[in-house]
């Protein structure tokens, strides 16, 4: 039981980092024209994300993402021990990219430490191969995507408001971005807040308090949220910092290109229940409107360095968790 309720509160402590960690995936922009305040922000932003939690039992139905992440494991395979150094693992990686200032994939933090704990423990016959692939799919996937949706947004909406007076249209984009930040930052609770929702559902399910990710009791989605929420609250202006002007420079109505862009594709990916990193659609749609600008618009020098780190994240993570375990192993924690 111990061990349980340490697995439980790493989970949690987890999603608070994550939100931190991911908060300036949906305020970078609109702190960056001047919308709101980064205080504002943030306040905008965990709203938003603690929102989700209605929007995925009462309107999507279903948690669809958290079951996609409990099966990243075959169930037989699944032990505490492996769910707690997947946790510790995961959030060490965060914490550390946090402090470097690069936004990398919470999500796939939580996945490869998981799956790389898994192996360590049980080998690779541990892993639900087809989930790990489809997952890891997407990190190509996801950033293309955003791109290729906020290049056609942000084409259309230039084609449609290009008689309007450069400082009416720069006005009435800095009010839309609060509409845009807002649907971003629901998407990101929708999405992020699941992972961890599958991970405590297998360490109940482990433990034999639950038979599925079905029957998992309120208060596990409700804690989930409530936590990237307020980890949301407490910012990340490093990581601001380059998804706000590193990238590419942002002006009020390229913000609401991109932040709709990301959101539509966080919604497109959670009616298909695959988890995807916010981080990574949010800098594909913001590359896709400094495209459309001009391609030199985009400092592409700083988007191939953060490929690298999402391309690192899940074997990192998996080697740092197979250790840790091995760590756990031989002390003899159960």
């Amino acid at each position: 039981m111990t061990l349980l309720i340490i697995v439980i509160a790493l989970g949690f402590i987890f999603d608070f980092i994550n939100g931190f960690h991911d908060a300036a995936n949906s305020i970078a922009t609109v702190v960056t024209t001047r919308v709101l305040t980064p205080f504002q922000a943030v306040l905008w932003a965990a709203a938003f994300n603690f929102i989700a939690f209605f929007v995925a039992k009462y309107v999507f139905g279903e948690f669809g993402i958290a079951n996609t992440v409990s099966k990243v494991v075959l169930e037989q395979y699944i032990t505490l021990p492996i769910i707690f150094s997947g946790l510790v693992a995961a959030i060490s990686w965060n914490l550390l990219t946090w402090r470097l200032g690069i936004p990398s994939s919470s999500s796939h933090t939580l996945i490869g430490g998981f799956a790389g704990a898994a192996i360590c423990g049980g080998g690779f016959q541990s892993i639900h191969t087809a989930v790990i692939v489809k997952i890891a799919a997407f990190i190509v996937l996801a950033p293309v995507i955003g791109m290729v949706i906020s290049s056609m947004i942000t084409i259309g909406v230039l084609w449609l408001f290009k008689g309007m007076n450069a400082r009416t249209a720069e006005n009435s984009f800095r009010k839309l971005q609060l509409v845009s930040s807002g649907l971003f930052s629901l998407g990101h609770g929708l999405n992020d807040s699941q992972k961890v929702m599958g991970i405590i559902a297998t360490a109940l399910i482990s433990y034999g308090s639950i038979d599925s990710v079905q029957s998992m009791p309120d208060w596990v989605p409700l804690c989930c949220f409530a936590a990237i929420g307020l980890g949301t609250m407490s910012g990340g202006w490093r990581i601001v910092k380059t998804m706000g002007s590193k990238i590419t420079k942002v002006t009020a109505l390229e913000g609401v290109c991109a932040e709709t862009a990301g959101a539509v594709t966080l919604f497109i990916t959670e009616l298909l229940k695959i988890p995807v990193s916010t981080t990574h659609t949010i800098t594909g749609s913001i590359m896709g409107v400094g495209a459309v600008k001009r391609l030199s618009a985009v400092r592409w020098g700083v988007t191939i360095n953060l490929m690298w780190a999402w391309i690192l994240t899940i074997p990192v993570s998996a080697v740092l968790a197979g250790l840790i375990y091995l760590v756990v192993n031989f002390i003899g924690i159960k």
